[in-house]
């Protein structure tokens, strides 16, 4: 674990997360990219770029992420969340470019209809190359990827110029996470940062498409 270790807000703002209605904000403009992001989200890409391991918000709950290119740290991730690594793993970008490498090439209609829903909050299951690490596409040969609509992990992704792994951030099997609060239950300090922020409008997980069969896997 990294030493640098998560910077507490003060006991205002941590009792009022434990109420997960308060981190739910209607005016968050899932849209709008800020040019200039707060110091929480470029501290949560520091710690990503050291090898880190955080916590973060996303449209409908909080996801437990790391960068998609640091081996130890996915490894690291799936044995927080007890997380078989089979199952494969979701990857979040600010933008397609980021995610290019993961993608096999696809007919112009599919890419089309793909970009066309985002950002936003579709997930959709796409051909991937042979050398994406199985620790991400599980035991497929398919990938999870997606262009989030909440500015603050569309922030992170461009901050580290990377796109990072996102899997809910709880035990497997167990409730997922729509607070700091609910996510230091599962982990205690074990994590390296809890980025803090609204969660977006979503009321459950984002939808799961197969991207060649339009079959919705997650709904």
């Amino acid at each position: 674990m990294l030493k640098e270790k998560n910077i507490s807000p003060d006991s205002t703002l941590r009792s009022s997360t434990l109420r997960s209605s308060t981190l739910r904000s209607s005016t968050l403009r899932s849209s709008t990219l800020c040019s200039s992001p707060p110091w929480s989200v470029r501290y949560a890409a520091h710690i990503l770029k050291q090898g880190g391991i955080i916590a973060y918000p996303t449209e409908a709950v909080f996801g437990l992420g790391c960068l998609a290119d640091n081996t130890a740290a996915i490894k690291r991730l799936l044995e927080l969340k007890q997380r078989p690594a089979h199952k494969g793993l979701i990857l979040l970008a600010s933008d397609l470019l980021q995610i290019e490498a993961y993608i096999s090439p696809l007919k112009q209609t599919i890419r089309e209809k793909i970009t066309a829903s985002w950002p936003g909050p579709t997930t959709w299951i796409v051909p991937t190359p042979s050398t994406t690490s199985s620790l991400i596409k599980g035991q497929f040969n398919t990938i999870a990827i997606r262009i989030s609509a909440h500015p603050m992990v569309r922030a992170l992704c461009l901050q580290c110029q990377s796109p990072i792994i996102s899997t809910s951030a709880n035990i497997t099997g167990k409730r997922m996470s729509y607070s700091p609060f609910d996510v230091r239950l599962h982990f205690k300090d074990q994590l390296d940062y809890i980025l803090y922020g609204a969660l977006g409008s979503s009321d459950k997980p984002t939808m799961i498409k197969d991207a060649l069969t339009d079959r919705i896997i997650r709904c």
